[in-house]
């Protein structure tokens, strides 16, 4: 039996976040062993004397902030003491076909959160993507050196999919780990992605599903 516990981003995100939910998710990451718990940037400074290791987002959940914007997300986040900044891709730009500002930014954004020794996993929204723009994804994340690309924000239309870990596992190098993310509601569903080549899982229940329960709280 896989240890999903240790795979989890232990996540709330959603915009009326309370500090009380914060407490209680950071005490729940410490009780189970969560990898982290994946907040909102204005609630890490109240999260950091009790969470093990906080992750924030960045360009959150649409992604076409400028990138004057999130370069300031950015900085304010490390600021604040974040050790993991999930970004989400100008998707307006692929869309666009734009590639080279793609690059451009993931490139600007994993050199400053690399400069602070942290961690930058960058959010492609695989679910609302074709199987080429996921691939192109995959080249420009590898040649610019993120630690991870992640699956999705959990607020398109479809999230976190075995096959799109699976895809992204055969088109990413070996040192670029992968977060799935979006939709995880169930152990086995976990298991399915780990198996697929997921490092890491972002999940709002986490708590049920390495209990084994039926998933009580909502997405995000």
């Amino acid at each position: 039996m896989i240890d999903i516990a240790s795979y989890i981003d232990h996540t709330i995100l959603k915009p009326t976040t309370t500090h009380i939910e914060i407490k209680k998710i950071c005490e729940e990451a410490v009780q189970y062993g969560f990898a982290a718990v994946c907040i909102p940037p204005s609630l890490i400074t109240i999260a950091r004397p009790q969470a093990p290791r906080i992750a924030t987002v960045i360009g959150f959940p649409f992604g076409y902030s400028i990138l004057k914007a999130k370069v300031t997300e950015v900085e304010q986040a490390l600021l604040d003491g974040a050790d993991e900044l999930d970004m989400v891709i100008n998707l307006v730009a692929l869309r666009a076909g734009d590639w080279t500002y793609l690059e451009k930014e993931i490139q600007t954004l994993t050199t400053l959160v690399h400069d602070h020794d942290k961690v930058i996993k960058v959010i492609i929204e695989s679910g609302i993507l074709t199987d080429e723009e996921i691939i192109r994804c995959c080249d420009v994340t590898a040649r610019v050196g993120v630690d991870f690309v992640k699956t999705s924000t959990g607020y398109a239309e479809k999230g976190a999919s075995v096959d799109a870990v699976r895809l992204m596992r055969q088109h990413l190098p070996a040192g670029i780990k992968i977060k799935a993310s979006g939709g995880i509601r169930t152990y086995e569903f976990a298991r399915q992605l780990i198996e697929a080549g997921a490092d890491r899982l972002g999940c709002s229940a986490s708590v049920d599903i390495i209990k084994g329960q039926p998933a009580t709280t909502k997405e995000y």
